[in-house]
């Protein structure tokens, strides 16, 4: 099974998060994509995706996510059978949109039929803890073995 990492970023801590991702599967076929490079006629049902996603404005998907998912809305694809995760990025000083972008794209995909796998993950920018030290371990929790059997 291949596992294909899309990010969607506005300052670029979605794609060093992505990045991160990728570091810790290296026992699978990995690609990253920034989402703005990736057309979404190439989801493929056969791979598990990754989305991670930052948050801009109030509570908006990132520049970098936008296209991809304006694609999605404009074409309506069947994405029955499509599994995914999230790895969302914000700062919880936003209140109510606190990781939105990462709400946005699970919501967007779940409508057109995919299935989100494992803990949606939603990084908080005012802790300490780094994007990147997050984004390793939650990557380590995903049951891609498990998606290997079915």
């Amino acid at each position: 099974m291949r596992v294909v990492i899309l990010f969607g970023s506005e300052m670029g801590t979605a794609e060093n998060a992505a990045e991160a991702i990728a570091d810790e599967l290296t026992a699978h076929d990995v690609s990253v994509y920034d989402m703005t490079d990736f057309d979404p006629a190439d989801l493929d049902v056969a791979d598990f995706h990754i989305i991670v996603c930052s948050t801009y404005g109030d509570g908006e998907l990132p520049t970098g996510a936008e296209p991809f998912f304006n694609t999605l809305d404009a074409t309506v694809p069947d994405l029955t059978g499509l599994r995914f995760a999230v790895f969302g990025l914000g700062d919880i000083i936003y209140g109510d949109t606190f990781n939105r972008g990462g709400e946005i794209a699970a919501e967007k995909l779940t409508a057109l039929g995919a299935i989100q796998i494992g803990e949606h993950a939603r990084h908080d920018s005012s802790t300490d803890i780094r994007p990147r030290d997050m984004a390793r371990d939650w990557a380590n929790t995903l049951p891609i073995p498990a998606l290997l059997n079915t």
